[in-house]
């Protein structure tokens, strides 16, 4: 795929998910990446570091808009596009695989048990590289986080996608 095609959809959106975090969600998510803390699970403990409530893993907003995106929560006039179908679909018909790059998380605040929060994704940069003779398409996707109620930032996921042939 040729780099002008890529620069067609940079900037596109990738769609607005809202979620409800949820306490359960938290404390399995922290118990899959195996961190015990009883922050993740415990509103003694959280309050007891400090915290406003109980916290979600920093790695947490990887999976947000899977966990708590509840079909009543969305809102109307989504996303008519999918410009992540609109790259890996004619990449994926040449084969070869998709790989998970980087992940990045830039926080204003902590993700808190409770917290009605509406994700704004879109792609940021997509681009080429050659490696061994192979080329590799870079697809990177940043969601922004906000606080529904208030509008304010909440936190920025940012992630690399990675086609190798």
């Amino acid at each position: 795929m040729a780099d002008d095609i890529l620069s067609t959809i940079i900037g596109k959106p990738t769609g607005t998910t809202v979620v409800t975090v949820e306490r359960g969600q938290l404390d399995l998510f922290a118990t899959a990446v195996k961190d015990p803390s009883p922050v993740y699970r415990d509103p003694r403990a959280a309050a007891e570091a400090g915290l406003a409530g109980i916290p979600a893993p920093p790695t947490y907003p990887f999976v947000m808009e899977h966990f708590g995106a509840y079909p009543e929560l969305q809102r109307e006039g989504g996303v008519i596009s999918n410009p992540m179908g609109e790259v890996l679909g004619p990449l994926m018909a040449k084969g070869g695989i998709i790989l998970h790059g980087e992940q990045e998380f830039t926080y204003v605040r902590p993700v808190f048990a409770g917290d009605v929060l509406v994700g704004e994704g879109k792609v940021v940069d997509a681009y080429q590289k050659e490696s061994k003779g192979k080329t590799m398409t870079f697809i990177v996707v940043e969601t922004a986080w906000s606080d529904d109620a208030t509008g304010e930032p909440v936190c920025t996921s940012r992630m690399n996608i990675i086609h190798r042939v």
